[in-house]
Parts: structure tokens; C-alpha cells; sequence
């Protein structure tokens, strides 16, 4: 999962960028209204964590803009967003929801907890209730980051299961090698020119040749399962 999180505060955005991202997840920092308003208009991204006291205005301004984005072009209106900050009367939780917001947390917030949250609005956006994936004899957690595969522990690297689950939650769907780059990869991390390749490689050694196919110049998928 890629995720926006627009915060000025430096300890708590770099706080939830080495906690996220020991979940796996890739976390680009910005810390002003207009730099969120860029980030998004360039990057596809899964969710957006945003404060609303930010150095250059309130941080409601980007998700004005957000939901008001023409459909079908960065940036995407539908993004899931998580209001966190230290406004914590009911009436600015209200302006928040009806606003736009997905959720909505109150500083100081838990970690765990704020990652559950997360994993939730992910789950409904891509429109899925269970918190397991099946996909013929595999079975993916999300929250713990485990795959069992008829039954049996399969472990994979923290790339090799980002891969896995960017093509799970858009099954049957095509992703592109930039698309599941953008996905993986935050701005700050080096990318190798075949890492996506070489992940699907292990894949397949690892859970069998026909979970992942390859659209031959367009990108790869995870078929749906046979009636």
C-alpha cells in the first residue's frame, strides 16, 4: 500500500513513516497544503493520512480539493483519507466526515490502532468485507503479512507480499510494472530496473506458476478462481 501522510509536526511524520513502513508499507512525507496538492497530483496513492494544522493552512483544504477532482485523472477523488489531529471537539469531527474524510483520529493516537484503521478504509475501498484474501489454495493476511498456501506457512519477503496483494486487491484486473512500482516504491527508495520481475520470479518458485500470468506487454494478474 503506498500512503500520503501530510503532517508538519517532523516527529510524528517520520514516527509513522518507520512504523508504516515496517508493516510493509511505502510512505512518501509532505508537510504543507501545496505539497500534498502536488504529491497527489502526480502519484497514485492508496490513502492519505492528513493533519489539519499545517505550516502553510488548515489541511481540510486538501481534501476539499480532493473530492471536488474530476473523475478518472490524478488526482483521484476516490482516495481514502484519515483525518489525525489535535482537534478533538465533536462539531470539527462532523465538518470532517461530511467533508469528505474516511475516518477520523484524534492526537495522541496508537500506532497499532491507527494501522488497523488503515488496513479497514483499504478493505472498503477496494471492495472487500473479509479480512482474509483466498485465491484458489492461497490464503493472505493482510494485517499479519502471511500467506499459507494449502494450509501451510509460505514466507515471503515484505516486497514478494506487496507484489502478491497489489494484484489481489484488483484481481482480475492487469497492473502494469509502473503501476505496481508506484505501489511499492516511496520516492526515497532506490528501484533496481527488473525488481518487479525478479519479485514475480520468486513468486511463482514459491506458490506455483499459475497464481501470477503475464499479460505479454501489458502487466500481470491473478486470474479468478474456476467455478
Amino acid at each position: 500500500m503506498r500512503v500520503l501522510v501530510v503532517e508538519d509536526d517532523e516527529g510524528i511524520a517520520t514516527g509513522l513513516q518507520a512504523h508504516l513502513g515496517q508493516l510493509g508499507w511505502a510512505v512518501d512525507l509532505t508537510d504543507s497544503v501545496e505539497s500534498a496538492w502536488t504529491a497527489l497530483c502526480v502519484e497514485p496513492f492508496d490513502l492519505v493520512l492528513l493533519d489539519l494544522g499545517l505550516r502553510d493552512g488548515d489541511g481540510a483544504e486538501v481534501l476539499r480539493r480532493l473530492r471536488r477532482a474530476p473523475a478518472g485523472r490524478l488526482p483521484d477523488a476516490s482516495t481514502p483519507v484519515l483525518v489525525m489531529t489535535a482537534r478533538d471537539q465533536v462539531a470539527a469531527r462532523i465538518e470532517c466526515l461530511d467533508m469528505g474524510a474516511d475516518d477520523y483520529v484524534t492526537k495522541p493516537f496508537d500506532p497499532d490502532e491507527l494501522a488497523a484503521r488503515m488496513r479497514a478504509l483499504r478493505r472498503r475501498s477496494v471492495g472487500r468485507a473479509q479480512p482474509l484474501i483466498h485465491a484458489g489454495a492461497l490464503e493472505i493476511d493482510p494485517a499479519s503479512r502471511s500467506v499459507r498456501r494449502d494450509g501451510q506457512p509460505v514466507e515471503l519477503s515484505a516486497r514478494e507480499f506487496g507484489v502478491l496483494l497489489a494484484l489481489l486487491e484488483v484481481r482480475p484486473r492487469v497492473l502494469s510494472r509502473p503501476q505496481i512500482e508506484a505501489r511499492l516504491y516511496s520516492w526515497d527508495k532506490a528501484l533496481d530496473s527488473n525488481a518487479v520481475e525478479v519479485h514475480v520470479h520468486h513468486l511463482r518458485r514459491k506458490l506455483g506458476d499459475t497464481v501470477i500470468r503475464t499479460l505479454r506487454g501489458v502487466g500481470y494478474f491473478v486470474p479468478e478462481d474456476k467455478a
